[in-house]
């Protein structure tokens, strides 16, 4: 048998670059919620997939950005302690953006951290492969990468040949996890996301991206089923009334949609009880930061 390798591989870019796409991609299935809206990914999410005799530990960071509020500033700070605790570290760049102020940003943040660095150029089938090229050695040329990949993590271009050279370039070492273990978020962690997933999908311009969720009841049933309770926390009694809906039409939508990808991932079937909670000054309560895996910052 070959000899194992294992290690934390932190993707990290700017707010849309498409690191949640690619982190269930590379794991194979759902780890990490998806949608439109900005600044989705608020902690560290860890997807676990096999390479060969590699166990790769990915890390899906929040988006980096210029903070303006103190979740904000929470977030990038996730991000960046992620980064500095990777064996590698992946930069992620949406190709359509190209080289922006906040690709540029990052950059420039990167020559800092000494962990072997790989760029990944996602969306590449949104342009033509003459800009593309010209865009890896503009990136390169800013700061010289040991491997560029160009893929469409959505499509699933390139997605396996980065697996397969991050297997690499992790160190040997033995596995941190079971061999069929995909992350290491709790269920009930992994189904408050889903359900935040289920909302933006719905509300992306209608809601501000402050919803939050929590899953207050987990028990399982004599039938192997689980009750599930979530209460949904915003900061106005309007945002409130658009996450139930016209006669709780959106609210059903919702819970319909998230039971059905939480039973999923927990391999059972699920009773789904969604709440609604008006708590205006969430953002500056250390206990939901708390709840979101994150450090709370002081003024």
């Amino acid at each position: 048998m070959s000899e194992t390798r294992c290690g934390f591989v932190a993707l990290i870019g700017a707010p849309n670059a498409g690191k949640s796409t690619l982190l269930n991609a590379l794991v194979g299935t759902k780890v990490s919620i998806v949608s439109r809206k900005v600044q989705t990914t608020r902690n560290l999410v860890r997807g676990i997939a096999v390479s060969g005799s590699s166990q790769i530990i990915f890390v899906d960071t929040p988006g980096i950005f210029a903070p303006k509020r103190r979740l904000d500033r929470a977030m990038v700070t996730s991000a960046w302690g992620g980064a500095g605790d990777a064996d590698v570290i992946a930069l992620l760049v949406d190709a359509r953006r190209g080289l922006d102020e906040e690709v540029e940003t990052i950059l420039a943040k990167l020559t800092a951290l000494k962990a072997p660095k790989v760029l990944i150029l996602n969306k590449i089938d949104t342009i033509e492969s003459e800009r593309l090229l010209v865009l890896a050695e503009q990136i390169n040329a800013k700061l010289p990468f040991a491997e560029t990949f160009m893929i469409s993590a959505l499509k699933g271009y390139g997605v396996a040949k980065v697996l397969e050279r991050l297997g690499q370039l992790v160190k040997p070492g033995p596995w941190l996890y079971p061999e069929d273990q995909i992350s290491d978020a709790p269920l009930r962690a992994l189904a408050a996301e889903i359900t935040r997933e289920k909302i933006f999908e719905r509300l992306h311009d209608e809601l501000p991206y402050h919803a939050h969720v929590e899953t207050e009841l987990w028990k399982d049933q004599p039938d192997g089923s689980a009750r599930v309770e979530q209460t949904i926390y915003v900061t106005r009694d309007a945002h409130k009334k658009i996450v139930i809906g016209e006669k709780g039409q959106m609210i059903k939508s919702i819970g319909a949609s998230a039971r059905k990808d939480i039973a999923e991932a927990a391999e059972q079937n699920i009773h789904l009880f969604l709440f609604v909670k008006v708590r205006e000054n969430w953002v500056d309560d250390p206990e939901r930061y708390r709840e979101m895996g994150l450090e709370f910052p002081k003024d």
